[in-house]
């Protein structure tokens, strides 16, 4: 069942999707692509990328889009100190917890000095956190991954504010915890098992960031055999949600791919989507060319957002809260239940 059945989470949810219930939300809290892009574009290492060019380049991609997507997610080292002033009050405001350094067997930890209390404090209206996750690995590792999750669970509950769990696969034969990029080799299987996982009431997960479960680039429109198989692959995603809503990350994925990937999703009951390279890649890689970058947003960019938008409202399935019944029998018993 949903845990969204308190009177924060479901405002606040809300204000993440639109008036129809479609979530068309924008992440800039990427770190390591968005580094890895500004270490290649000045000619430079990852290491010597300048803080402020990053903030800049947030900022960018942040104006971009701030009046159109239903939502915004951003870090707070480098994101909301870059984009405050420039996000759409009217908007919904994501924040990430997770830190991007982690583990070479991919543990995950908060940022420093961070916490869900902060994101409240702040004005965020939901949290969000990555949890790289694969069941083949070893015990300690997903022991490890599942305590976390669920004390983030916890915390949002405590703070009542909306739990946003991504979850990734990641490949088990190498150790290249800086990737970010879908494992090309991942089985349905592992992904749907993973989803299954986390849907358990315990930890406590409002709605679910996921992944597509066939790898983007080979994901076939329906009318074909793979293609059917992709439909049955995106129904069995819906199903291991255990009636929570959900939405799709682009991981990377080419515009054209995603595309493909959202449409499978909405088709099968996805309320949106938390889409980032797939909308800016290719704008950032114009860096440090700022106004080509926006130009390439303000044309490229916006129109594939609203292409995403119109395919999500066509087919996908929106959001709507349970019905509202607070059960009161007498003057003051909601005021002392906060």
């Amino acid at each position: 069942m949903s845990s969204i059945t308190t009177a924060g989470k479901r405002w606040r949810l809300r204000r993440l999707a639109d008036a129809q219930g479609y979530f068309s939300m924008v992440a800039i809290d990427q770190r390591p692509p968005i580094f890895a892009e500004l270490a290649r574009t000045l000619g430079c290492t990852v290491e010597q990328v300048p803080f402020a060019e990053v903030l800049a380049a947030k900022r960018v991609l942040a104006e971009g889009f701030a009046a159109e997507a239903s939502a915004m997610l951003v870090d707070p080292n480098w994101g909301y100190p870059a984009v405050a002033d420039v996000l759409n009050p009217a908007a919904g405001l994501l924040m990430t917890l997770e830190d991007h350094r982690t583990t070479a067997d991919r543990r995950s930890s908060a940022i420093a000095d961070w916490s869900v209390d902060k994101i409240r404090a702040l004005g965020g209206d939901a949290v969000k956190l990555l949890a790289w996750y694969h069941p083949r690995s070893s015990a300690a590792v997903r022991e490890h991954q599942q305590a976390f999750v669920q004390q983030v669970g916890e915390d949002c509950a405590r703070c009542d504010l909306p739990f946003v769990l991504e979850l990734l696969l990641y490949p088990l034969d190498h150790d290249d915890a800086a990737a970010y990029r879908e494992d090309a080799g991942k089985r349905a299987d592992e992904v749907l098992h993973s989803v299954q996982t986390f849907a358990d009431a315990r930890y406590r997960v409002d709605l679910f960031k996921l992944e597509s479960p066939i790898p983007a680039e080979q994901v076939e429109a329906p009318g074909s055999a793979a293609g059917d198989a992709c439909a049955r692959a995106f129904a069995a995603l819906d199903g291991a949600c255990a009636d929570r809503p959900w939405v799709m990350l682009s991981a990377g994925a080419s515009a054209q791919a995603f595309e493909q990937v959202v449409g499978h999703a909405a088709r099968a009951g996805a309320a949106g989507f938390l889409a980032g390279r797939a909308l800016w890649s290719d704008a950032l890689a114009l860096w440090p060319d700022r106004s080509a970058m926006a130009a390439h947003l303000a044309g490229t960019g916006r129109q594939r957002l609203r292409g995403l938008k119109q395919l999500m409202a066509r087919e996908g399935r929106p959001w709507q809260p349970p019905p509202w019944d607070a059960a009161l029998r007498a003057e003051g018993e909601f005021a002392r239940a906060r």
